[in-house]
């Protein structure tokens, strides 16, 4: 059974592709800026982007779940039973798309069996669309042209003197220098404020493995990217090497934020970093 077919994925492209120029129009029309917790901020785009691509995916899939981030009543979705879900984040890299920065994204995933099988990453200031998911392969197109496939490139091989990491910026305050003193042969990469688009950065060969320590990211950060991922044939784990997994056990079920770690890399840099790694992190944690 296909998980959707090519009239569906035209209708899905070209809703998220509206809804990310929207964003952009509407942030150099100025934006409201609310705080929902400490640190964690959320604007009028968000809100209003959300519930287009809530009401688009319901109508689009009835029979399905849809899960936003700023709905929170949706989280329900996730223990409904409901077989597939779709997990929207309307923009991912809030903090960047209020500085007017370029690095937020707009992001729909498909979760089928707690499994991530497709995904849709849409930079809006590029008008750049990374999608594809399992049987499908990954595909890409600027400018709502033609799709492309999308080859995943290996990074440079690790090698003793040097490795390629993205590291966001909050892990990289609480854990940056003690990598960098434990592991020399480290270069850090400039960190994007989106989760997903950190994600394409290892798919297309620019690092070779992306750490996120920090325990806040939710269930609509991360199917879209971790179905490209394992398309690409990228190991996604937790640091003990264990399978990123969306089991209840492994989640919040209050505010579906993942209580595992999450490390996902080209293999040849998960086998040799993930041990040093590993030591880093608990050093630091019981210092």
């Amino acid at each position: 059974m296909t998980l959707f077919d090519d009239d569906q994925d035209t209708q899905i492209r070209s809703l998220i592709r509206s809804c990310g120029q929207q964003a952009k129009q509407m942030s150099a029309q100025g934006l409201e800026v609310f705080e929902k917790a400490p640190a964690d901020f959320v604007t009028n785009v968000d809100r209003a982007l959300d519930r287009q691509l809530s009401a688009g995916f319901a109508k689009f899939f009835p029979a399905d779940g849809v899960i936003t981030e700023e709905n929170s009543a949706s989280r329900q979705q996730f223990q409904s039973g409901n077989v597939r879900l779709w997990c929207i984040d309307p923009i991912d890299g809030t903090e960047d798309f209020i500085r007017q920065q370029p690095d937020y994204a707009v992001m729909v995933g498909l979760l089928e069996k707690k499994q991530p099988l497709a995904g849709w990453i849409y930079a809006p200031e590029p008008d750049v669309m990374y999608y594809g998911g399992r049987d499908r392969g990954l595909w890409k197109t600027s400018g709502g042209s033609t799709s492309e496939p999308l080859a995943a490139s290996h990074p440079q091989p690790p090698s003793p003197n040097h490795f390629r990491l993205i590291v966001g910026n909050k892990d990289r305050e609480n854990f940056g220098a003690a990598i960098a003193q434990s592991i020399p042969e480290v270069e850090f990469v400039y960190s994007l404020g989106s989760f997903g688009l950190k994600v394409m950065n290892v798919i297309m060969g620019q690092a070779g493995l992306y750490l996120y320590l920090n325990g806040r990211v939710k269930v609509w950060d991360t199917v879209a990217p971790l179905a490209l991922a394992k398309v690409a044939g990228l190991v996604c784990c937790d640091l003990d090497g264990n399978e990123l997994s969306y089991a209840s056990d492994k989640m919040n079920l209050e505010t579906l934020a993942h209580q595992q770690s999450i490390v996902i890399g080209w293999e040849p840099y998960v086998e040799s970093l993930l041990p040093k790694i590993r030591s880093v992190v608990a050093s630091v944690i019981n210092s």
